[in-house]
């Protein structure tokens, strides 16, 4: 049986990720060929990454005749699991296309999950739920044998006689380092390398090293992996990290994990391994601020090589943090990026905006708290309500017309709060005009105080203040307006 396997996200289709210009393997598509292959099953990979149409994949099929077109997403990466309209579309008329011509399609990713039945009735034959290799396997082995008991393999949906079917959960991998790792040899790396290397003149590769996050905020969807967290072993990483080295001559590591190195153990057994290996790189992570108040813990991460840490911090009032089930308190947030910066790490802050019941205080707190820790980077989005969590269930009455964005930067408010819509986009652009003019002036300072520590990022930042003091007057009288509507 020949198999095609791809994934629905298109960088052309999300405008705000193609001009980042940071494009990432989909390397949960890449683990399932993987899985595959080692079965002795017949796969071919198709990346739609820089594709610029769904249609794209219909000389490929002519081509490869697939039995199966198997569209498989990353679930590592934080963009599927947003389940954006665009993809959607994508993914839908690529089943569509490759059911015409005769293949069966079989989908798994987060929006297929939440919406099986709108897929079911859009070209693909089967959905995959939750963890996904070993359904994918046991699925394919099953229609090779020509068997219909589909309803005895964990994690499954599909139509039968007009009805949506489920089998039972399937319970997650415990052991990660049993599974292979990605098959990178069916990847073109060519267009990502030179994408990195064109516009930041180095080579990133993302690397996942758990599965699953423990924490229960309540606006995080978790259809794939749930609360469950599981990790591979410092040696196992390193194992990989030295192959892809060898490799692809990386440069940086982004750990797409959504929680990396949950017990201090581990990052110090992970930090002695890399630095007793012969391979040297940056990397960095996401983590929560409660996981980076112990000293040690960031010394064990800085002498690794991390110089950037992504923290969920949300927001910078108690409130809003508790009733997100957050579970960090805002001091936290203070002392962890403080002990970054001592660290020579790079502090950067998720910023959300919107939650239900947020008014105009706890968003003046949230800036304050921005302006107080002035990060590397900020990235300030607005609450994304989305099937299967707390928050969603709060609201979704008031999502009538509308369910998803249909891109990662269209910042849609979906349910009624104390602000318009329109407030909220522009509270967008405010913070971050606001956050570079405040970068300027700390720049500013850095070369009247420390001329010879100065260099071009410095220098740009400092001669930025000229555009961005009168830009945030601007948008502050925009701002207030909206805020008065």
């Amino acid at each position: 049986m020949k198999i095609l396997l791809t994934h629905s996200y298109f960088l052309q289709f999300d405008p705000k990720q193609k001009e980042l210009a940071q494009p990432y393997p989909p390397i949960g598509t890449l683990y399932a060929a993987s899985v595959l292959r080692d079965n002795k099953h017949n796969v071919r990979f198709f990346d739609t990454m820089f594709s610029l149409s769904a249609k794209e994949i219909v000389p490929v099929i002519e081509q490869e005749k697939p039995d199966l077109l198997v569209i498989y997403d990353d679930g590592f990466n934080y963009l599927t699991k947003m389940c954006l309209t665009n993809m959607r579309e994508a993914a839908q008329e690529m089943a569509r296309q490759a059911q015409q011509m005769g293949s069966r399609v079989i989908v798994s990713s987060s929006d297929s999950t939440d919406n099986c039945r709108i897929y079911l009735e859009n070209g693909a034959d089967f959905i995959l739920i939750g963890e996904a290799e070993q359904t994918l396997q046991e699925l394919v082995t099953a229609l090779e044998n020509k068997t219909d008991n589909f309803e005895q393999i964990p994690g499954l949906a599909y139509l039968k006689d007009e009805q949506l079917i489920k089998s039972p959960k399937r319970n997650v991998n415990r052991e990660l380092d049993n599974i292979p790792f990605p098959a990178w040899e069916l990847l073109d790396i060519r267009p990502y390398q030179k994408t990195w290397i064109d516009r930041y003149g180095y080579f990133s590769l993302n690397v996942s090293t758990t599965r699953g996050c423990p924490y229960k905020c309540n606006w995080c969807a978790k259809p794939i992996y749930g609360n469950r967290y599981n990790i591979r072993s410092p040696q196992n990483v390193v194992n990989e990290l030295v192959f892809l080295k060898e490799k692809f001559n990386f440069d940086h590591i982004w750990f797409c994990d959504d929680i990396f190195g949950l017990k201090p153990s581990w990052v110090d057994e992970f930090s002695n391994l890399v630095n007793n290996s012969k391979i040297r790189f940056h990397y960095k992570i996401q983590s929560r601020a409660d996981l980076l108040v112990e000293e040690n813990y960031i010394r064990w991460l800085a002498e690794s090589g991390c110089d950037t840490v992504w923290m969920g911090a949300e927001s910078g009032s108690q409130k809003i943090l508790d009733a997100m089930d957050k579970g960090i308190k805002v001091e936290q947030i203070y002392k962890a990026t403080e002990l970054l910066k001592l660290h020579k790490i790079k502090p950067s802050l998720f910023i959300q905006f919107g939650y239900s019941g947020e008014d105009k205080a706890d968003i003046a707190l949230t800036i304050k708290m921005i302006n107080d820790l002035l990060p590397e980077d900020i990235g300030v989005s607005i609450s994304y309500p989305l099937p299967g969590t707390k928050f969603y269930e709060t609201v979704k009455e008031e999502l009538k017309l509308k369910t998803n964005w249909t891109d990662s930067d269209e910042l849609a408010l979906l349910f009624k709060n104390n602000f318009p819509p329109e407030f909220y986009r522009q509270l967008h652009t405010y913070v971050h005009k606001n956050y570079r003019k405040l970068q300027g002036y700390e720049s500013l300072k850095t070369l009247f105080s420390k001329p010879f520590e100065s260099n071009l990022k410095i220098l740009k930042r400092a001669a930025s203040i000229i555009y961005y003091i009168p830009a945030t007057r601007m948008e502050k009288v925009r701002l207030k307006r909206l805020e008065r509507a």
